[in-house]
């Protein structure tokens, strides 16, 4: 539950960043909020270190797209922080910590929805990974000296405490976020990690996000108060800045780069990592800094918004990504199933299980031979067909929660997974083969089978327990890792939710 309120927020971020813009102003208005700067460290790394999980440093040793990263990154230090600067003086002149804020969210380049909007468009995701971890690198070490260099005439800028805020806040969490991702790999494989374990930190992510957004407007509450004209003033040189980045972004990608390292500089230049902007508005400038924050906090919205506007244009800006192999779109392969037959009533009363139906969910890794065994025993013992369900998740989805928007599109949804649900097939199918031949060496027949294979997309949970009602099966049989271990902590575990939330009984077989 708490998981699935979380990726809500997470694919509703301009939702969600109001929402919590208002329950903090009104928080701070009826209450004293000092009391949450005691929060700040804890929800700053909650928001950062999610963040550096999902990021693959190694991608940026890798080469292949050197045009697209010098000119993005000139764009995001060469131009974008002096736009906002020059924003900041011609909109704030007499508030320098909102003008602060202006520099702040165009300082440090790049974050998660780069790679996400990017993937979207069918941009190179290659590249957008490697303008993240390089811009984000780029930007925490040179934030210092953009600051002091603008701002260090009109605020008295504190060098070694805005860097300890920067070790703090980015490279220690990096730091961990890079040993965690190893560890997963390690465990899951880069697939594994990429398709189930990583899409589960964003949303984290996001819980860091609105705490800190909370904090900032309860802190700048009564000042809202005193002057309620403040928020519209502060989107005028945000809309200005974003307007401009899109625009410039795309005739430079358009006129020097190929189609997907086009769309890769437009997100790589134009998304700000504003996680680590308001995190260093907040920890690095003291009482002050929550109005550099409240700035930071409403760039939020007009990123969200612009990118999910822009992402509707980038076929007419850039022309249509050609399909793989330039070959027209096939539907995705249908699971193979059987006619269902009409479900044998049990006596009244009687105390005996009629298993006809099992349903066997499988995530086709070695630990799934355990549960396999079950599925095949039982079956037998109870000559009930049995049919094999795998869940791919939904990468279209996974963009949209990296992005903030949900994006609902049958026919991208269909494009985006098809390679993945063809894979599952054929890797499932295999695996059954595999294990029907040893079977039929102890027992007669095997109740699995290659006509009786279910992939489906979406969640797994949702899908296992959906499929196992609609198709009247009489028990689930499945597995889980078991070993309890930081991931599975962390992020739950599948067989659990299906216990609670499916109606039909179920066997979780844990490794020995």
């Amino acid at each position: 539950m708490i998981w699935k309120l979380l990726r809500t927020m997470s694919q509703n971020l301009t939702l969600t960043i109001p929402v919590m813009m208002v329950a903090g102003f009104i928080f701070g208005i009826f209450m004293d909020a000092a009391f949450l700067k005691s929060l700040i460290i804890p929800f700053t790394f909650l928001m950062v270190y999610p963040m550096m999980v999902t990021l693959n440093i190694q991608k940026v040793f890798e080469g292949g797209d050197v045009k697209a990263q010098v000119l993005t990154q000139a764009i995001n230090f060469g131009v974008v922080p002096f736009l906002a600067y020059f924003m900041g003086l011609i909109f704030f002149k007499d508030q320098p910590y909102m003008a602060l804020g202006l520099l702040l969210a165009g300082l440090v380049p790049t974050s998660g929805m780069t790679i996400s909007w990017t993937g979207f468009a069918k941009g190179n995701l290659a590249a957008a990974v490697k303008m993240t971890v390089i811009g984000l690198t780029l930007g925490s070490i040179a934030t210092p000296f953009y600051v002091r260099m603008l701002m260090g005439t009109t605020i008295e800028i504190d060098m070694v405490a805005v860097f300890k805020q920067i070790v703090v806040i980015v490279f220690i969490p990096m730091a961990a976020g890079y040993l965690t991702r190893r560890a997963l790999v390690k465990k899951h494989g880069e697939k594994g990690f990429k398709t189930s374990v990583g899409p589960k930190f964003p949303p984290l992510s996001t819980l860091g996000v609105v705490g800190i957004v909370f904090i900032a407007m309860a802190l700048k509450a009564r000042a809202i108060a005193a002057a309620p004209s403040m928020l519209a003033y502060i989107l005028i040189p945000l809309v200005i800045i974003y307007g401009f980045n899109f625009t410039f972004s795309s005739i430079i990608g358009k006129k020097l780069l190929p189609r997907g390292d086009a769309i890769a500089l437009v997100y790589g230049s134009v998304m700000r990592n504003l996680s680590i902007a308001l995190a260093i508005a907040i920890n690095a400038f003291g009482k002050q800094g929550a109005s550099a924050a409240l700035v930071v906090a409403v760039a939020y919205i007009i990123q969200v918004q612009s990118a999910a506007w822009y992402v509707k244009l980038t076929d007419r800006i850039f022309g249509r990504a050609p399909l793989d192999g330039a070959q027209p779109s096939k539907p995705t392969p249908q699971a193979k199933t059987e006619p269902i037959a009409e479900t044998v009533e049990e006596p009244e009363g009687s105390m005996v299980a009629n298993i006809q139906k099992i349903l066997f969910a499988t995530d086709i890794t070695p630990t799934a031979k355990y549960a396999a065994r079950y599925a095949c025993t039982i079956g037998n013992k109870f000559n009930a067909k049995v049919w094999a369900i795998h869940v791919v998740p939904d990468l279209l989805a996974e963009y949209s929660a990296g992005a903030g928007v949900t994006i609902k599109d049958p026919e991208k949804q269909e494009e985006f997974n098809r390679d993945a649900v063809e894979n599952a097939e054929r890797m499932l199918g295999e695996r059954i083969r595999n294990t029907s031949e040893k079977v039929i060496k102890e027992i007669s027949a095997c109740p699995l089978s290659k006509d009786r294979i279910m992939v489906k997309t979406g969640d797994p949970v949702e899908e296992i327990t959906q499929a196992a009602a609609q198709g009247d099966f009489d028990l689930i049989i499945m597995g889980t890792h078991g070993d309890q271990g930081f991931d599975d902590i962390l992020l739950g575990s599948t067989a659990q939710g299906v216990i609670h939330a499916s109606k039909i009984p179920v066997l979780v077989a844990r490794p020995a």
